[in-house]
């Protein structure tokens, strides 16, 4: 048969749109969420949907305007993620945790229509009112400084919507940046990526019609990784949580049944460490990322009876993008080798490319496990560009590829290790150290909760390397025990030069250490001269350091 084209009334745009279109028509009864007290069946959420939708159309909101949020993990953000793009509008999620003037910078690039904002967080966004005069504020909870949610809902409801996009490449989303490094970048996600990370997170974490997902990984993050499309793809159970802490963490594993839930490994080991920790009472798959988790806490989750899934990804692609894929032969190695293998970034999602590991020259580095570079990725899980930044878009995409900032090596068997981020890595008398492997090795100490390992100044050397450490509850673990023990299990220069024990690590709202503040710190108290150039050469070495240590 000879090839013909599809004609176009017979092709569907891709969007996430469809997955509550789907789950509101096909299981209209099922309890699509629960909010404290409050529980909304999937019947509720789409009519929810188009309540807003219409509402926001009455307001003027048009195609492609930008409507932002600012509130915690809400059923009244779960709507959004199809209310916004319903509208044909682009949903901004903003951090809950920013200061108010990060927000108002935020909101001045994006430029939105409107800002809805939860009530606990009013006192964050209400500068925006005047720093951007076109943008109207609605506040969940009654008020009088600003229209309140109600009343946007009695708006007009009667314009047409349609659950499909006209085109599936146009925006969905704008996610910002951390902006650790400088000022927060918008990333834009189209329809069609996120439909397809959706998918592609349904297949990786195993969501079904039975699962019920804990959200502890804040929505506003990369749209919680997708899972507030993914878990209504097949219409399962959201249950919100407002505030991250372990006690309410197993309340509502104990109380909703909980099968699954995603966290950066620091909310891991909130988890790990409750008081009221014990065996889950059922098996929870666990997805975690925003930083390589040790094999220490993953062997600490398996214990409780968790599968772990271990992901990797940036905001630029929609979160996870990788995944460390267990291999059956796994099932036999000895529980810290297992996890060892696990605490590796892995190959590509089923929805996505394949992961390299490239030289200064796009070049892919041997497969020896060793061999430093920088991983880079492309595919319909990257992003289509940032937001009102065409040189910052060049220089992410340069040679045809996305460019992640990480150093990794490609091991024989295909997945990717991640060893630093380019701006962590030290580089101590021409020797490449990187952070995380460090990490890991102080993280295997039984004495050890938390780490962070960053450079700080050596007259000899440049740098070295220092720790940061949260002694676990109950131990006495000191500095000379800790560097004796990373010495057993690394070449002595690697080992730090100081141990320094603290009460907290400074994170982000994602749980990702802020790396940046600790060295900044280290480098502002000290006189120190010489600084070698970050990721000048991820591949150079030189070996006097090593025999001379």
């Amino acid at each position: 048969m000879a090839d013909t084209a599809v004609a176009p009334a017979a092709r569907a745009e891709l969007s996430p749109l469809a997955f509550l279109d789907r789950a509101g028509r096909v299981f209209p009864d099922r309890i699509g969420a629960v909010d404290g007290h409050r529980t909304v069946t999937y019947a509720e959420l789409r009519a929810a949907a188009e309540t807003v939708a219409r509402a926001l159309r009455g307001s003027g909101v048009g195609p492609g305007d930008r409507v932002a949020y600012l509130a915690p993990n809400t059923v009244e953000l779960l709507i959004a993620h199809f209310a916004v793009p319903l509208a044909g509008a682009v949903l901004v999620a903003l951090n809950t945790r920013l200061a108010p003037a990060e927000i108002e910078y935020i909101c001045a690039h994006a430029e939105p229509q409107a800002l809805v904002v939860d009530a606990p967080l009013w006192d964050k966004a209400a500068g925006v009112a005047d720093a951007l005069p076109g943008c109207e504020l609605i506040h969940i909870g009654p008020t009088e400084a600003a229209t309140t949610y109600e009343e946007l809902l009695e708006r007009d409801h009667s314009r047409e919507l349609r659950w499909e996009p006209d085109d599936e490449h146009a925006t969905i989303a704008i996610n910002y940046t951390s902006g650790t490094t400088g000022r927060p970048k918008g990333v834009m996600y189209s329809h069609r990526g996120a439909a397809l990370n959706a998918l592609g997170e349904i297949v990786n974490s195993g969501f079904s019609a039975r699962t019920r997902y804990l959200w502890t990984l804040p929505m506003f993050h990369c749209n919680g990784w997708c899972t507030a499309w993914a878990v209504t793809a097949v219409a399962g159970r959201h249950v919100c949580l407002r505030e991250v802490r372990g006690e309410a963490i197993w309340e509502q594993i104990e109380r909703q049944r909980i099968t699954h839930f995603n966290a950066a490994p620091t909310v891991l080991t909130m988890v790990a460490e409750a008081a009221e920790g014990r065996r889950f009472p059922e098996r929870v798959v666990v997805t975690t990322a925003g930083a390589p988790p040790s094999p220490t806490i993953i062997a600490s989750l398996d214990a409780l009876g968790a599968r772990v899934v271990h992901v990797y990804g940036l905001t630029e692609t929609y979160g996870p993008y990788a995944t460390c894929e267990p291999q059956e032969a796994w099932d036999d190695l000895a529980a810290a080798h297992r996890a060892r293998m696990m605490a590796r970034q892995g190959v590509g999602m089923i929805q996505a490319d394949r992961l390299r590991v490239v030289d200064t020259e796009m070049r892919d580095v041997a497969c020896d496990g060793q061999t430093l570079g920088e991983v880079v990725m492309r595919g319909n899980n990257v992003m289509t560009g940032y937001y009102r930044d065409e040189a910052a878009t060049a220089e992410a995409f340069r040679g045809g590829w996305f460019h992640s900032g990480d150093l990794g090596v490609m091991h024989p068997d295909g997945y990717v290790e991640l060893r630093d981020r380019a701006k962590d890595v030290i580089i101590s008398g021409g020797e490449n150290i990187a952070t995380i492997e460090v990490e890991h090795a102080v993280a295997s100490h039984p004495g050890v909760l938390e780490v962070a390992v960053v450079g700080t100044p050596d007259e000899r050397w440049g740098e070295r390397p220092k720790a940061f450490v949260l002694r676990r509850a109950g131990t006495s673990v000191d500095e000379q025990e800790l560097i004796a023990h990373v010495r057993g299990l690394l070449a002595p220069f690697k080992a730090p030069r100081e141990v320094a024990f603290v009460d907290e690590l400074p994170k982000t709202s994602t749980g990702k250490v802020q790396k940046n503040r600790l060295r900044e710190a280290e480098w502002a108290a000290t006189s120190c001269a010489f600084r070698a150039e970050p990721h000048a050469n991820p591949n150079s070495t030189r070996s006097d350091h090593a025999e001379t240590e």
